[in-house]
């Protein structure tokens, strides 16, 4: 197998690396103490045309491959996981499900709104009182002529104070579980569609996360995403293609702060000599290189099985977003222990780095989620 990256690949890498580094560097620090969204932030990355990555070029987008994605999101988290979490759920969460059970219709009118960054998307799936299990979601939505009706309440939502267009998930027919669930494109400002409670969070925290509150919502008939009953298919395929997101921006987390780690290991002393000369250290980022080096490789691989069309790789994405989100709080939890007590400390990059690998053990999907998907394609 050939592990090498296209051309056209290599080009977006070292493009969103140098941008990264230049636009969004210098301003991480501050939007994670301020918890603002970082609207700057996500500007000049639509001007990149990082907000439709893999969107044909005919609706706005750049046209680009799942790989192409992956890469762009772990460059992007390298520097900063709150925009990188932001742009990752434009991408995966909200234009690929129009892009793929959308008409024709619904493609014209959203996918270059949400590729230009004049709106950006998100999605509702989480609630209350369902997480990890999704099939035990209370939202409901009846058709009453021309609009369905939409209740419920959605919570821990990415991009919620600032999005313009969710894909929402709810009941039309409870009595058929999972195959009852629905798909809607809500926007913002639809009557009965109002915001709830502003999380404060560990980590990420500048990523807009909030509740949406659905009481009499009017959704027109026409913004139903693929057909009634097709929900839960169409959230199961959308959480396959974000898991691969979600990999991508553990190893962007880790990779900086493998970086961070190795050069303070050679400026730091202790006992007359730089702590990188202690084996321990060596022993140290020898396996935080090791364990990145195998998850990017998993990331890419799973970004590779969507490219190539396999109808479904969910054991792929699977094992990419779990190992890889282990393998992010662990190899910043080891880059704290690096910096010893000025680890700690909120002078360096690594205590960021730390607080926001934790998500990636939750979200998408718990660590504890991605083993039952995995061991239930394993038996089939």
């Amino acid at each position: 197998m050939n592990f090498d990256l296209t051309a056209e690949q290599k080009m977006l890498q070292d493009q969103v690396r140098k941008f990264a580094e230049a636009e969004l560097a210098p301003v991480a620090p501050e939007i994670d103490k301020s918890g603002q969204f970082p609207w700057e932030n996500i500007k000049k990355c639509a001007k990149q045309g990082l907000l439709g990555i893999i969107v044909p070029e005919k609706y706005g987008g750049a046209g680009l491959d799942f790989v192409s994605l992956a890469i762009a999101i772990e460059e992007i988290s390298r520097v900063c996981a709150t925009t990188g979490v932001i742009v990752a759920v434009n991408n995966s969460l909200c234009t690929y499900p129009i892009l793929t059970f959308g008409t024709e219709e619904q493609k014209q009118k959203y996918l270059p709104l949400l590729c230009s960054g004049e709106k950006i998307g998100a999605i509702g799936i989480t609630e209350p009182n369902a997480g990890s299990d999704v099939a035990g979601m209370e939202t409901t939505a009846r058709l009453d002529g021309d609009y369905y009706i939409l209740n419920g309440t959605k919570r821990f939502i990415t991009n919620g104070t600032e999005a313009g267009i969710f894909i929402v998930f709810g009941y039309t027919n409870k009595e058929l579980k999972h195959k009852g669930m629905s798909a809607f494109i809500v926007e913002r400002g639809t009557p009965g569609f109002t915001l709830g409670k502003h999380e404060d969070l560990m980590g990420i925290r500048a990523s807009g996360n909030c509740e949406l509150i659905f009481e009499d919502c009017k959704i027109p008939r026409e913004n139903l995403l693929g057909k009634e009953g097709e929900g839960f298919k169409i959230c199961m395929n959308t959480l396959d293609v974000s898991r691969v997101d979600i990999g991508a921006q553990a190893v962007g987390i880790a990779q900086a702060a493998l970086e961070a780690a190795i050069k303070y290991s050679k400026e730091r002393k202790a006992f007359g000599q730089p702590i990188c000369e202690f084996e321990m250290i060596q022993s140290m980022l020898a396996e935080m290189a090791t364990q990145i080096h195998a998850a990017r490789l998993m990331v890419y691989y799973a970004g590779f099985c969507k490219d190539k069309g396999m109808p479904r790789f969910s054991k792929e994405s699977a094992m990419a977003k779990y190992f890889a989100a282990n393998m992010a709080v662990d190899v910043t939890r080891k880059a704290v222990q690096i910096f010893g007590g000025y680890g700690y400390t909120k002078d360096y990059v690594v205590e960021r780095l730390y607080r926001d690998a934790k998500i990636l053990e939750l979200y998408e999907g718990t660590s504890e989620i991605q083993k039952i998907v995995i061991a239930r394609e394993l038996l089939k």
